[in-house]
């Protein structure tokens, strides 16, 4: 098992503020968050911190974005049968306490496994010209950090089976789908991925799925 040290943290840094203009705060209220995010653990676990690989982990994931998918969710945009009941009843007042809560946990280290890490690495930090796939780290950042006014998710220790399942979901393009009608919905930026997804194998995407669980 191989752990993506994180000594290019600064770089990071100063790539995620140079692809970003400034920062969408969260402006809600972290306090009460973490009392909303009580039912939360339930999948995501303690802190934002999943137990179970196909639940997202939610620790230290920008405010931005976790407003943007709770909202998505809330409206029935995204086809997800747990999300969708849990997100209906949330206030945008709610939304944005849990948001500001989780953005400020941290995230537990996972491992990447070390038989697809460096497969995963170059996709990650070089994409494929040859493929016409950009680098990943473009908009998630060197470490997965994320871009957080352009709401790109931080990606850093995301478990590989959650992660795999996302790009599959963007392949196919089933990620943002209307609960009731099942057409097809618009995201900010689902349309990009999706385009990108569809030019990955499924072996790059465990690879990059491996290499990102074991970012730090």
């Amino acid at each position: 098992m191989f752990i993506v040290n994180s000594s290019i943290r600064l770089l990071a840094a100063l790539a995620v503020a140079t692809l970003c203009s400034p920062a969408v705060e969260a402006r809600g209220n972290p306090e009460a968050g973490a009392t909303k995010a009580a039912v939360c653990t339930a999948c995501h676990g303690p802190n934002g911190n999943s137990v179970n690989p196909e639940w997202p982990n939610l620790a230290g994931q920008s405010a931005a974005y976790v407003t943007e998918q709770l909202t998505i969710f809330r409206a029935g945009h995204r086809n997800n049968a747990v999300m969708w009941p849990m997100a209906i009843a949330l206030t945008d007042e709610d939304i944005a306490d849990l948001a500001a809560y989780f953005a400020r946990q941290t995230p537990n280290g996972l491992e990447a496994d070390a038989a697809t890490y460096k497969a995963g690495e170059a996709l990650y930090r070089g994409g494929d010209r040859t493929r016409n796939i950009p680098s990943c780290s473009a908009c998630h950042g060197p470490v997965g950090l994320g871009a957080t006014s352009a709401a790109y998710p931080a990606l850093r220790a995301q478990h590989s089976v959650y992660t795999v399942k996302q790009l599959l979901d963007y392949q196919n393009e089933q990620r943002y789908r209307d609960v009731n009608t099942g057409e097809p919905t618009k995201s900010r930026n689902g349309h990009m991925m999706a385009t990108i997804a569809k030019r990955l194998t499924e072996e790059d995407m465990r690879n990059l799925a491996s290499y990102i669980q074991g970012l730090r």
